[in-house]
């Protein structure tokens, strides 16, 4: 169930809650679909509802993790391929790919609880940057793709929302 974000709180809990509701709904465009209506492709480059998800997995390791210098599993990026984190192998099931997303959100759920909005990391281009700085980066990052999700999953299934109906 998608969770309301607060009308009043401080500032770090409300942009946690905005981007709780995003991954809500990033995983509620999700749900219900085969495996096969998952990772179908929807555009000429390959779009498909199942790598979105994975590529939210690896960023929000990277920012919320690796830029804190926290630990994270191995992420699917390459430098040889700037797309490799969007795409799911045959190897790698759905229920990898959710897990890894569940995985990568608890991490960061750690980082948000565990730093301060001022705390400076350093991005992988060696930039300087603050977690209130990653946290509107991560609302913004997860809502878009959940946009794209909308139009995928109404190609897919001719399904439309912007929040599910239990919201």
């Amino acid at each position: 169930m998608t969770r309301r974000p607060p009308l009043i709180g401080d500032e770090k809990e409300l942009l946690h809650a905005f981007l709780d509701k995003q991954r809500d709904v990033m995983v509620w465009k999700l749900d219900g679909l085969s495996d096969e209506a998952l990772r179908r492709p929807m555009t000429p480059s390959g779009t498909n509802l199942l790598g979105m998800l994975k590529h939210l997995a690896a960023v929000e390791y990277s920012w919320f993790c690796a830029t804190f210098g926290r630990e994270t599993e191995p992420l699917p990026f390459d430098d040889d391929d700037e797309d490799a984190d969007l795409r799911v192998t045959p190897e790698e099931t759905t229920d990898d790919i959710f897990a890894f997303y569940g995985r990568a959100r608890a991490a960061a759920d750690e980082a948000i609880t565990g730093l301060g909005l001022d705390t400076i990391g350093t991005t992988f281009t060696g930039k300087a940057v603050s977690l209130r700085w990653v946290l509107i980066h991560m609302i913004e990052e997860t809502a878009r793709h959940a946009g794209h999700a909308d139009i995928v999953r109404e190609l897919l299934d001719e399904t439309t929302g912007y929040l599910p109906p239990d919201y």
